[in-house]
Formats: structure tokens, sequence, C-alpha cells
């Protein structure tokens, strides 16, 4: 369980890169322990973010602190936190075990708890072989980069990182270059690694998947601003606003009216809903995710339509179903053929409600 305590707070940060601002205005605390994902399409700000944090960049105004006293002031080699960058940096002249050690070597013996060089030399192999393990990476200490896998290497840029003993940990897009096989297998061994250390990790990816597999909060950005922040399943099962809801996994987006609380007008059809609060005949947007979208026979549907395409996806089928008004994605486990005239039901808990942007 992620402990209630903030770590890092950040206060109206906002950059600029000439012109173009790429922050604007975010405010955002991170606990300790965390696994927080900064979410987004790429250009929405989150790797600048990120960099301000491991103090590669430095905000135009704001403030950031950390344990509530002032990070911006520190200098990335002072900061609690290591960053593993989306290219790992690794040094192709050093071997698996110095590339790991390269930070411990660079220490004076007292940083690290001993007194004498040879103490140190102990030390650094301690820490280094403990690293390894962690990373599942025995038995490669001289291997040279280069013999390397990617998904080996981006190992040891996380066992370098993490040699130091961070109490925070940055990840830019590290499993970018990796398959899509060992990318799902490196989603699980980041979590359990952040789990088993006991530290805050925080994770930028454009990747939906990624953050809802792996994370303990998502920070939804986009042009530099944050459009939600909650945990994975609130923001899949309850998103802010359109945006949030067309990102995160697919959906159906349409036009709405709000009636009154619990009923809403799409389609020129009225249909029950779970949402309350909004004005009465308030236009809104309105989310189904297609996998809530139920096939029926056709006189008992909601809505009637003709399937127009279906797709094989491994789990379920994908179908696009035409109902005149809209073109509606539905997911299933059992297939309608192409041409045929099917039924579509939603249940009132399944329909969501957003205020519209703007």
């Amino acid at each position: 369980m992620v402990q209630d305590t903030r770590l890092i707070e950040i206060k109206g940060i906002s950059k600029s890169f000439g012109e173009t601002k790429v922050l604007h205005s975010i405010d955002l605390y991170i606990r300790k322990c965390e696994f927080v994902t900064l979410l987004g399409p790429s250009g929405c700000g989150k790797t600048t973010l990120l960099r301000i944090l491991g103090g590669f960049e430095t905000p135009d105004e704001g403030e950031l602190l950390f344990e509530g006293a002032d990070l911006l002031s520190v200098p990335p080699y002072k900061r609690r936190i290591n960053t593993v960058f989306q290219k790992y940096a690794l040094f192709s002249h050093l071997n698996v075990f110095d590339n790991i050690a390269f930070g411990l070597n660079l220490k004076d013996p007292e940083a690290l708890g001993v007194k004498t060089r040879r103490q140190m030399k102990e030390e650094v192999a301690r820490r280094v072989q403990r690293m390894l393990k962690l990373v599942k990476m025995e038995g490669y200490e001289k291997r040279s980069i280069d013999q390397l896998s990617g998904g080996q290497q981006q190992r040891i840029a996380i066992a370098r990182a993490l040699v130091n003993e961070p109490e925070v940990l940055l990840l830019d897009e590290p499993l970018g270059a990796l398959d899509l096989k060992l990318r799902k297998e490196m989603q699980l061994e980041l979590k359990t690694m952040q789990q088993q250390l006991g530290i805050t990790f925080i994770y930028v990816t454009h990747d939906q998947e990624e953050a809802l597999t792996m994370s303990d909060t998502v920070v939804v950005m986009n042009g530099g601003r944050i459009q939600q922040i909650g945990e994975p399943k609130r923001i899949y099962d309850e998103p802010k606003n359109a945006f949030v809801a067309d990102f995160i996994g697919e959906s159906n987006l349409l036009d709405g009216v709000m009636r009154e609380d619990f009923l809403v007008e799409m389609l020129g059809e009225e249909f029950e809903c779970v949402d309350e609060g909004f004005a009465p005949n308030e236009p809104v947007d309105v989310v189904v995710r297609p996998e809530d979208v139920m096939i029926v026979g056709e006189d008992v549907g909601m809505l009637t339509g003709v399937v127009e395409s279906v797709i094989f996806k491994g789990v379920h089928y994908e179908m696009m179903v035409n109902s005149g008004s809209m073109r509606w994605k539905v997911h299933s486990t059992s297939m309608q053929p192409v041409g045929s005239r099917v039924g579509m039901s939603i249940v009132p808990f399944n329909i969501h409600i957003m205020h519209k942007e703007g």
C-alpha cells in the first residue's frame, strides 16, 4: 500500500522553449513508495516535467519541493533522484560490472559507510552483485555492453540507476525500444522491483496499457496541462473529459444532452444513466466502452444496426456496427457475421457522462 506521505510537491511549474509554452502551471504531489506514471501523447510536456524533477531543466516559474525543502537549487548529482533514459546511456567501453559501479566509484569511502579503499572495493562489489540479482543478470559481470540484447541493456541501465540507492527513480520511456513480448515481461518486472525496493518510481510513457498495468497513480497530460489524476481503474471507468476517454483505451464518443439527473439524450433517444449534478438540458460528452455494448436480438435492442466489419483480436471479436447515425465499436466474445442486423443494449452503469471542454 502506498504511504500517505508527500515526498515531492510540484507547485505552479511552467516552462517555455522560445515562444512555445510546454508546461502550464502544473500542480502535482507524489507520495513515498508510489508508482506514478506521466501519460500522454508526444509533445504533451511529460518528459520536460521529468527532466525538471531530475534537474536537467529549470522551470520558468513555480516551486519544486522534496520533503518540504526547495529542490530547484539542488544540482542533479546531489538530488536523491536517479534517471533511466530512453536510450540507456550506457558506456560501451566498460563491461557490465563497471557500468553499474561507475557512480559508486566516484564517491568517497565515507559516502559508502566505509573507511579504506579496500573496504570500498568490497562494498562496491556487494552493491553491484545485489543489483545484478535484482535485475536477473547474475553472471554477466564481465560481458561488454555490445554483447547484450536491448532488454539486457535496459536491465543494466536500471541497475546502474538503483545501485546508488536513490529515493526516487525517474524512467523516461525505458521500454520503447523493446519488442511487445519483452515489454510486457519488463512491465511486470519493473513493478516487482519497485515493490521490493520500496522507493518511488516516476515513469513516462505514451503507452496506455503500460500505464494501466504498472501504476498506483496515472497523471494524464495533454498540451502541457494535467487532464486527470487518479488510480488506473478510476481513470478508465470514469474519464474526466473526452480527451481522457479517447486516449485511455478505446471508446465510443457521442454528443449528448443531460435532460435531468440520471437521464441523457443521445442519437435522438433517451437513456437512463447513473450520473447527476448536471444542469438541465446541458450539452455533454458521452462515452461508452466497446466491451460495454451488448449484442442482443434486433427485436429487443435499445439500438439496432448492421455489422460492417469483424476483426478477431484473440480474446474477443471487434465489430463495427452501423446504426445509421453512429458507427459503434463493439467488443464481444461471440461473432456476428458481416451484413447481419443486430440489436445493441447498454446498461445505465456503463453510460459515462462528462462535461464538455471549454
